[in-house]
């Protein structure tokens, strides 16, 4: 049975519409005003703005962060230039204070050296009645002369020299005279054996010093003699002197070098050489021979190095192949032998009589440097404390000739009857016995000899007769200085005071001086029994001039006066 609806009653009918029309329009009213679906413009305005004064903000501490950074890098660069100002200030002051003291410390040097100069001149220098002289750089002669030792006087002298060294003069020019001859025999006899187109050229011989300058005394007499010997053509010798140059060692200012050059290597050589004549042009100079030669002969004979250089050991062997051949040649003229002498000194030779008696002598090959006196020998015979070459290639300087055209230059000035050979010969005699009796030391007749040049460089006017026991004392007193002070200038090399009308090369002239001591620097052993030596002979002098003068040794008996030519 259906259920009866009951109605509402009139009055509550609106109360619901109402009610139901204000929950509807609120809900309307949040969804509209929801921002996610109807977001507002105006509504972010503030917080964008916000925002941007924050940025502004935030970019206003980096700015004036910056500006500080800035100001930081600024005054960093200008802290850095200023001190680079003040460095460079510094450095320029410092400059100029080092300028000022290099410029003084080069004055201070300049005078030292001055002062130097002029104590060496005025208070190591000789003394005024020793020598009296100019020669500055030469070694003094103060202080106690000699240790104290005496010599014998004048009269004492004298009477030794008349009966002991005047009677060797006389038998010197016996013995030249037989050496000279004989030794023309066998060059000639040598050049015959060679051929002038092929072989080396020999040419005359020189004699050379003490037997050439009259003062030799020790027995027995010996004659050196120097052979001179140019190459064949197309070759010529190129001399090149080790003073020379603008740095050498000490050790070789005394040598120099021989190079051997062809006509067509040397640009001052005849153009035959250089480039083809032609089958109908012939040289007049060396004819249509020239090119027949063996290329390379002399270079692998004498030479050695590249470029080829003068082997002083070649050489020797060379001439002494040469002189053998030679005398086999002429040895059936003569009722005497000869043979070498010396191991160490290749040119020495010995003629020995069947009576047992033997007559030495020296043949030197040697070459000429240029045109002028001065000669590259392989070897000085009798030379003590000499050096020993760095090479093979290296020649000894001889200025023997120099030496004896100065000699007879001087003597021409000096008084007549002048004691300057007689001090020569006493002396040379006392240091020969000397090393007899102790062995031999560093010091020689050169040395000796190069001393008395020195001396009368520095003064020529007081060796008359009267005055030998002054003179020896004066050459001795230079010695001993020279010994003390290592010190012994070579007369030529270097010595700007040597004459020029003497023709010494300019280079040797212009060149360092050339201390011939030098070795007493390296060998102290052989310096200190030099020195012991030298005044063992000082103090045995008086005893060997009173024996000798008593009697004549028996050692200067006379050679024979000639050979006998069959």
């Amino acid at each position: 049975m259906p259920r009866p609806c009951s109605l509402a009653p009139l009055g509550h009918v609106p109360a619901m519409a109402l009610g139901l029309f204000r929950v509807c329009l609120v809900v309307v009213t949040a969804i509209i005003n929801h921002p996610l679906l109807f977001p507002r413009e105006n509504a972010t305005v503030p917080e964008s703005e916000e925002e941007i004064i924050r940025k502004m903000q935030a970019h206003q501490e980096k700015l004036q962060l910056e500006q500080l950074r800035l100001e930081e890098e600024v005054a960093r660069l200008a802290a850095e230039r200023e001190a680079l100002e003040r460095v460079a200030d510094e450095g320029q002051q410092q400059n100029e204070t080092r300028t000022a003291w290099d410029l003084w410390s080069t004055l201070c040097m300049i005078f030292f050296l001055v002062i130097e100069v002029w104590r060496q001149d005025h208070q190591d220098g000789p003394s005024a009645d020793c020598l009296g002289g100019d020669e500055d750089e030469l070694p003094g002669l103060e202080g106690a002369p000699l240790r104290g030792l005496t010599l014998p006087n004048k009269a004492a002298l004298e009477h030794f020299y008349e009966r002991c060294i005047r009677g060797a003069t006389a038998d010197a020019a016996r013995t030249r005279e037989l050496v000279e001859g004989f030794v023309d025999d066998l060059l000639e006899a040598l050049r015959s054996l060679c051929s002038r187109d092929a072989d080396v050229e020999v040419e005359d011989f020189i004699g050379v010093d003490s037997m050439y300058e009259n003062w030799q005394v020790d027995r027995p007499l010996l004659c050196d003699l120097f052979v001179p010997f140019v190459p064949p053509e197309p070759y010529h010798f190129r001399p090149e002197l080790c003073c020379s140059r603008r740095s050498v060692p000490l050790d070789r200012q005394g040598y120099g070098q021989v190079r051997v050059v062809r006509a067509e290597e040397d640009a001052l050589g005849c153009v035959c050489g250089k480039s083809p004549l032609g089958e109908d042009m012939l040289c007049l100079l060396h004819g249509s021979h020239s090119a027949a030669r063996p290329a390379r002969g002399l270079e692998a004979l004498l030479c050695a190095g590249d470029p080829p250089y003068l082997d002083t050991a070649r050489v020797m062997k060379w001439f002494q192949t040469a002189l053998t051949r030679a005398w086999r040649r002429i040895a059936h003229k003569y009722e005497f032998d000869l043979a070498f002498g010396q191991l160490d000194s290749p040119g020495s030779l010995k003629i020995k009589f069947r009576s047992g008696k033997f007559m030495p002598f020296n043949l030197i090959p040697v070459i000429q440097c240029d045109d002028s006196d001065l000669y590259f020998v392989p070897h000085l015979p009798r030379e003590p404390c000499g050096e020993t070459p760095a090479s093979s290639t290296d020649w000894l300087l001889s200025f023997a000739v120099y030496e004896r055209h100065f000699l007879r230059m001087t003597s021409k000035a000096l008084p007549e009857g002048a004691c300057h050979l007689s001090c020569l010969q006493i002396a040379s005699f006392l240091l020969c016995k000397q090393s007899r009796l102790t062995g031999p030391s560093g010091l020689g007749n050169y040395h000796v000899k190069t001393a008395l040049l020195h001396l009368l460089l520095s003064r020529p006017a007081d060796w008359q007769a009267g005055q030998l026991d002054a003179r020896l004392r004066d050459l001795l007193r230079f010695l001993e200085k020279s010994l003390l002070e290592k010190k012994l200038p070579h007369f030529f090399i270097g010595n700007r005071k040597v004459p020029e009308g003497m023709g010494l090369p300019e280079a040797v002239r212009r060149a360092e001086p050339l201390n011939l001591f030098r070795p007493f620097v390296l060998r102290r052993s052989l310096y200190r029994k030099t020195v012991d030596s030298f005044y063992e002979m000082l103090k045995n002098a008086p005893v060997l001039i009173r024996e000798y003068s008593l009697r004549i040794p028996s050692d200067q008996a006379s050679p024979p006066h000639k050979a006998v030519v069959l």
